[in-house]
């Protein structure tokens, strides 16, 4: 799949090539797996001289020697004699790079935890020397985002506060999404375009495989992820555990539980049997794998909270793979095609939902966008969106099929929002309906 998107990723990195011929700069670039972190800084500096390390888990001799080899191919300058710690050729580039201006990028590098922790301590220690002197574009990126948070972001830590520029790279907007499919699907149909949104959530690599194999419609999507080569079926284990550590069967078991409509705490709490306050607290505001959702223009935070998973990809996971693990294990893949493909309407009604919130938040024209619902849960309203500037709220409806949208029930809705948020005196009210065709 050809390169998409990124101009604002992409301007940054570049604008960090450019100010390092003057002065050094130190980028972190993180994001869950699979975002497409790797790409796109290869992508930035293709045409620029740039070391490559990749921290996997062997010894700090054994990457060393890799190191060198790498710099002695790109930069034709040969080591010698046996180099053991990272922190000599750590060294030796910033050395070199007063003289000489080039990216160093650094992949996976949370991984030197579990390698030498030390690395961190001596990197801060070489950083703060050379910094002034050096014109070396240092570039680190790392998938395990409560770690990459927590050496840059932890006071604590002897490497905070030392990035010029901390990147988030985040899934591909709607727009790219509608590109993507069109390239691979010239004619594709609302219904194809809500299934890659609603299976992929805009993850670059998930993206990329299903266009690669042909799957552009939402069967094929559902074939393509449901099979016993399938790479999708392990991939939440293979995001999360890692993340979770030993406590991950709990926290699987939280997730599992919001994936199939338990969003308040008490619900998720009696599906896991045990207190679950500070695992939650965790998964919201460490691993940024769940959002603690209030009805919007509520002041009472407290009181009506939601929990729901943000990416749509774990959404579906635990709601259908993880769920149904047991067929898996005894290769009953048509069965789970057909219990998704009976449960599919419904659960991608909801996804639509969210589909709109986000489609409306890209367009730029809106200052604020949710949902609300009320205590008892008799009212709910998919959509509300608040424009400050021109005073206006529209308050929308989200059906998949437009035959069963009803504007009197949605303003009695309306009705109950107001009597509990207030009137919006002054503004126009647009009431209207979202559906499959308005995508």
């Amino acid at each position: 799949m050809r390169f998409y998107n990124r101009e604002t990723e992409l301007e940054e990195l570049r604008l960090a090539y450019a100010l390092s011929k003057t002065t050094a700069q130190f980028t972190v670039v993180t994001g869950r797996r699979r975002i497409g972190k790797t790409k796109l800084i290869r992508e930035a500096y293709k045409y620029d001289t740039m070391l490559y390390f990749f921290v996997s888990r062997k010894s700090e001799k054994e990457l060393c020697q890799g190191f060198k080899k790498e710099i002695e191919q790109k930069l034709n300058i040969p080591l010698l004699g046996e180099i053991t710690h990272f922190h000599e050729i750590f060294e030796f580039l910033l050395k070199l790079s007063v003289n000489e201006n080039f990216t160093l990028f650094i992949d996976e590098f949370q991984e030197f935890y579990r390698v030498n922790p030390s690395v961190f301590g001596d990197m801060q220690r070489l950083w703060d020397e050379y910094q002034d002197s050096s014109k070396i574009n240092l570039i680190v990126c790392g998938s395990i985002y409560n770690m990459m948070t927590k050496i840059f972001r932890d006071s604590k830590e002897p490497l905070y506060n030392r990035e010029n520029r901390f990147m988030i790279v985040k899934p591909f907007k709607i727009r790219v999404l509608k590109e993507i499919l069109k390239d691979y699907h010239k004619d594709y149909s609302p219904e194809d375009l809500l299934a890659l949104y609603t299976f992929t959530g805009g993850v670059a690599k998930y993206v990329q495989i299903l266009m690669e194999r042909g799957a552009t419609s939402k069967n094929e999507m559902i074939n393509g992820m449901i099979n016993p080569n399938s790479p999708f079926l392990g991939e939440g284990k293979a995001l999360l555990i890692e993340e979770f550590g030993k406590e991950y069967g709990i926290y699987f078991s939280i997730l599992s539980a919001i994936s199939i409509g338990k969003n308040s705490r008490s619900e998720i709490e009696n599906a896991v049997g045990k207190e679950i306050g500070g695992y939650l607290s965790r998964l919201e505001d460490e691993y940024e794998i769940i959002n603690k959702i209030n009805p919007i223009f509520e002041k009472n935070h407290q009181k009506n909270v939601r929990y729901v998973i943000k990416d749509n990809f774990l959404q579906f996971w635990f709601r259908f793979i993880f769920r149904y693990q047991y067929m898996i294990e005894i290769d009953a893949y048509d069965s789970l095609k057909q219990i998704i493909e009976r449960d599919y309407e419904t659960y991608s009604g909801k996804i639509l939902e969210k589909y709109f919130r986000q489609f409306m938040s890209e367009q730029g024209e809106i200052t604020r966008i949710g949902a609300w619902w009320d205590r008892k849960g008799h009212n709910e309203i998919d959509i509300i969106a608040e424009n400050e500037l021109n005073k206006t709220l529209l308050i929308g409806e989200v059906k998949r099929n437009i035959k069963n949208y009803n504007e009197r029930e949605l303003r009695e809705r309306g009705l109950a929002f107001f009597n509990s948020v207030g009137n919006f005196r002054g503004y126009d009210i647009i009431y209207r309906d979202f559906s499959l065709e308005d995508m």
